[in-house]
């Protein structure tokens, strides 16, 4: 291909900045390990992740919810092919577990045995800190 100019390529990393102000008590509350929904005033959706406005009814008016840590767990899967930001863990399973107030939550799923984990068993949804320093949440053995 002569004559045809060339580029050398090179990654790029993006990292963008999310606002928070309007779901900071979901942070806050993930550092004093307390796992909060909004909840809308006007129609009464329950909406986890937080959400600022509420989608059913378009309303502005959430109130906070503090969420049980008790769930069940509905469906799971072990991811072996991970993704490239997730290279660096090893493989992990994760799950989705419906709680009490019946949202349904998306998180990992540790301290269980593959051959223990069943989808109608009872797991506790916890609020942790990663050894990165990043907030999140995960599904442990009650």
């Amino acid at each position: 291909m002569s004559g045809v100019p060339s580029i050398r390529s090179r990654e790029i990393k993006i990292v963008q900045n999310i606002p928070i102000s309007k779901t900071l008590k979901f942070w806050e509350g993930l550092k004093k390990g307390k796992v909060y929904a909004t909840k809308c005033v006007k129609c009464g959706k329950l909406h986890f992740p937080p959400s600022a406005d509420c989608s059913e009814c378009l309303s502005s008016e959430m109130d906070w919810i503090e969420l049980s840590s008790e769930a069940e767990i509905e469906t799971f899967t072990h991811v072996v092919v991970r993704p490239a930001s997730f290279q660096q863990h090893k493989p992990y399973t994760v799950a989705i577990g419906k709680l009490k107030e019946g949202v349904k939550v998306l998180a990992w799923l540790t301290g269980f045995k593959m051959s223990e984990i069943r989808v109608g068993m009872k797991a506790k949804l916890v609020a942790k800190t990663t050894l990165e320093g990043n907030l999140t949440y995960e599904f442990v053995p009650l």
